[in-house]
């Protein structure tokens, strides 16, 4: 019997996201007081290309917005920090709820790290290695 991964409406989904970020311990999750979590079906071609990824390869989330390493004062970001947390590919890699909450929190906890400039070394004294 083969595991069909899970199928969710975009609201449950949504809901589904919440419930990982609420499992990120508060130490990370404070940076995402002045970031959008923005759920997308896939990424787009054109989100693909700017990374260099080809259009087969997959992708759960990425970071949009300029680190904190990389801010100036004299010159604040012209857009807000924004997370983009794409279902499909979750739901594609994932054969259970649970998995599935689990790899959410992953991907929102990495794309944190890409706004903070964690390495990965620190992600993993985190648990998220």
């Amino acid at each position: 019997m083969t595991m069909r991964s899970p199928r969710l409406s975009p609201e449950a989904f949504a809901r589904l996201v919440e419930q990982a970020i609420a499992r990120i311990p508060e130490s990370i999750r404070a940076y995402l007081d002045n970031i959008l979590i923005s759920v997308q079906q896939r990424p787009s071609a054109d989100i693909l290309e700017e990374l260099g990824m080809a259009p087969d390869e997959t992708l759960f989330g990425v970071y949009s917005g300029v680190p904190l390493i990389e801010r100036s004062a004299i010159e604040p970001p012209l857009y807000p920090d924004t997370i983009f947390i794409f279902q499909e590919p979750l739901e594609n890699a994932c054969t259970t709820r649970e998995q599935l909450l689990e790899e959410i929190e992953i991907t929102v906890v990495h794309e944190i790290a890409h706004l903070v400039g964690f390495t990965d070394a620190e992600l993993e004294a985190l648990g998220y290695g």
